[in-house]
């Protein structure tokens, strides 16, 4: 590790102890100092900062599922490998994750992974590449009975196989044999039990763990990705890591929303870090909205709720489902049952004094079954609704839960950067996988359960197309004098950026743009309101203030780094939503109802301009054609009904 100082020379010379665990694996050497130096500026910096730096071979940035199970098989190939996390590893946003994962186990009736991959490319509503939708269903018994070994301790039927319950859109012989139970799952807590199960098998390997450092961007040279340059938390110390190969695992940007599942940590910082290298954002548009968010506080009521038998009522007592969906009913796909409730709601069927939400009843359901099945789902009712769901039935509404879209990447893992000449152009030594990923296995809309799926398979898949590119020991390109000195210029702005506006104030006004003008039912009056106001916000950045100017533990200054990688994914998905013409999936248009596969079964990629706040529109086709049309052919799009 090198260390390099820049700033005033009234930097203390304490001894350097950065909070990295399997240090013992880190290569690195100190470097100097940039900034103020008696009193004389060197670098144009206006503090002072201490760069360190590191060598490894692979870098997984983000410690959820994804990045935990990129870290561990990076190093298991003998990699050596760091993973930096803004987070302690378990307290990453897969740890929230309540219903399942799903697996064609056929462990309660008979399966089949393609009838999975039918169910996938249906629920994705024809936008989802069927080659990677085949990789991922394919490989999902493998995925779940790996965790198995791993120690994951799923619920049990009778026999002592792994439990699976019913889950929205999912179907036997290709739509045609009924409901499908395929959600493996650990009660309501299969994300909780993931997350610690794969957190404690990476500590089998020797990898090292940056816990609590910021990314703030991508190194990248001649077109490849050669590191990121991170920020510790603790110590304000300032880390540049050269690696050969690097993972983006950072998650969703459920918080460029105002009601929304997510964890406040989840802030697109993968996605905007791409975007800022000059890489698009694919499918932005479609967010999905989860049917039942907890009214009023936004927190998740998994949709295991109505795999276990629950119903959504309206004021009239009516399951109102089977109007919308008389074969799956409750458990048709998600957009589908967000779009019934709102549709219910605003026709004056909604419950409460307001008649602005709907009632999701588990009382008709045996209390040891709750107890067994979804004991955590009961405890946040009575928390955050002060319900007992033996008793009573709990307000729900739809919330803002999954990003569809995000980095392009192949099956691989690998990430693009499309050309018009070149679709599938892939950007050397960068990866990405998780929900900060589009690989695009979900498309315009995410099946129940996939995610949890998607995050263990693409992590193991950028791990193995590693394996295949590179070797352990292999030179890692060297650095030009000025790499990451943009990422510490942009730091320092906004560290004594002292405008009339507040961070709170910037965020809270990003989010009430989103909620208002992209939300579930779209038009073009509501899309162009927020194309014009949600660029207003991005300018409105410049107009920032961070009071706090120290770098040890400055939440202001690290919520302020998070809100610019917000404004980014906020303003591409906006764009993107009012440049696609059609409802297909989660995006759905009231002016444009229909799905019009001529002109849209197409991604879009949306371009960020982070100097001018401007954003642009282009499109690559979709992968309409599966790894092997021998074993598993084409799924031909139909209409999409449940």
């Amino acid at each position: 590790m090198n260390r390099i100082l820049i700033g005033a020379s009234a930097m203390s010379s304490k001894k350097f102890s950065p909070m990295i665990r399997g240090f013992k694996n880190s290569s690195y050497k100190s470097s100097g100092i940039i900034g103020k130096a008696n009193g004389k500026e060197t670098g144009g910096f206006t503090g002072k900062y201490s760069i360190v730096d590191h060598e490894y071979d692979a870098l997984v940035i983000g410690a959820g599922g994804a990045g935990l199970r990129a870290t561990m098989g990076c190093a298991e190939q003998g990699f050596k490998t760091a993973c930096v996390t803004k987070l302690f590893p378990t307290r990453s946003h897969t740890v929230a994750a309540q219903g399942g994962i799903n697996a064609a186990l056929a462990n309660m009736t008979e399966d089949d992974w393609r009838w999975h991959m039918y169910d996938t490319v249906k629920g994705s509503d024809w936008l989802g590449d069927q080659d990677a939708i085949h990789y991922m269903c394919k490989e999902a018994p493998r995925a779940v009975l790996e965790l198995e070994s791993y120690g994951l301790p799923f619920s049990r039927t009778e026999e002592g196989k792994i439990y699976q319950r019913a889950f929205g859109g999912q179907s036997l012989q290709f739509g045609k044999g009924g409901q499908a139970y395929r959600c493996a799952c650990a009660a309501d807590r299969t994300g909780h039990a993931m997350l610690h199960t794969l957190y404690g098998r990476s500590l089998a390997f020797d990898a090292s763990f940056f816990v609590e450092y910021f990314a703030l961007d991508l190194i990248m040279q001649d077109g490849r990705c050669v590191g990121a340059m991170c920020l510790n938390m603790e110590d304000g110390t300032l880390h540049r890591i050269r690696a050969n190969n690097t993972v983006l695992a950072t998650g969703g940007y459920g918080r460029t929303y105002f009601s929304c599942t997510s964890a406040h940590t989840c802030t697109g910082d993968g996605n905007a870090m791409a975007i800022r290298a000059g890489l698009p954002a694919q499918d932005p548009e479609f967010v999905q909205f989860h049917p039942t968010g907890i009214y009023g506080a936004g927190c998740l009521i998994t949709e295991g709720c109505r795999g276990e038998g629950g119903i959504l009522r309206n004021a009239e007592g009516e399951r109102f489902m089977e109007r919308y969906a008389p074969s799956a009913k409750d458990l048709a796909s998600r957009d589908v049952v967000s779009r019934a409730m709102t549709l219910e709601i605003r026709e004056g069927r909604g419950v409460g004094k307001n008649k602005d939400h709907i009632h999701l009843h588990l009382d008709h359901l045996p209390p040891d079954l709750l107890a067994e099945r979804l004991p955590g789902i009961s405890e946040t009712a009575a928390i955050f609704s002060g319900v007992d769901v033996t008793k009573e039935p709990i307000p729900v509404l739809p919330t803002v839960h999954y990003n569809m879209g995000g980095i392009p990447t192949n099956h691989y893992g690998e990430v693009l950067n499309p050309t018009p000449e070149s679709p599938d152009a892939i950007v050397p030594g960068l990866f990405a996988a998780g929900e900060c990923a589009s690989a695009s296995v979900h498309g315009a809309n995410r099946l129940g359960a996939n995610s949890l799926l998607d995050i263990v398979v693409f992590g193991r898949a950028c791990a193995l197309r590693i394996k295949d590119i590179a070797k352990p020991g292999d030179k890692i390109p060297d650095l030009k004098e000025d790499a990451g000195m943009k990422a510490i210029e942009d730091l320092d702005t906004l560290r004594y950026s002292s405008g009339p506006r507040t961070t709170a104030d910037i965020r809270h006004e990003m989010q009430k743009v989103m909620q208002d003008n992209a939300a579930v039912y779209r038009t073009q009056s509501t899309l162009e309101t927020g194309k014009k106001l949600i660029d207003e916000t991005v300018k409105s950045f410049k107009d920032v203030s961070v009071k706090d100017r120290s770098l040890i533990w400055n939440t202001d200054l690290v919520e302020t780094l998070e809100l610019r990688n917000l404004l980014a994914n906020a303003a591409t998905t906006m764009h993107a939503a009012e440049a696609r013409k059609e409802s297909r999936g989660a995006h759905a248009r009231e002016d444009f109802p229909d799905r019009l596969d001529k002109d849209w079964m197409k991604h879009t990629l949306a371009h960020f301009d982070t100097v001018t706040g401007k954003t642009t529109i282009s499109y690559r086709p979709i992968h309409y054609y599966t790894l092997d049309e021998a074993e598993c052919s084409v799924v031909a799009p139909v209409k999409r009904v449940y």
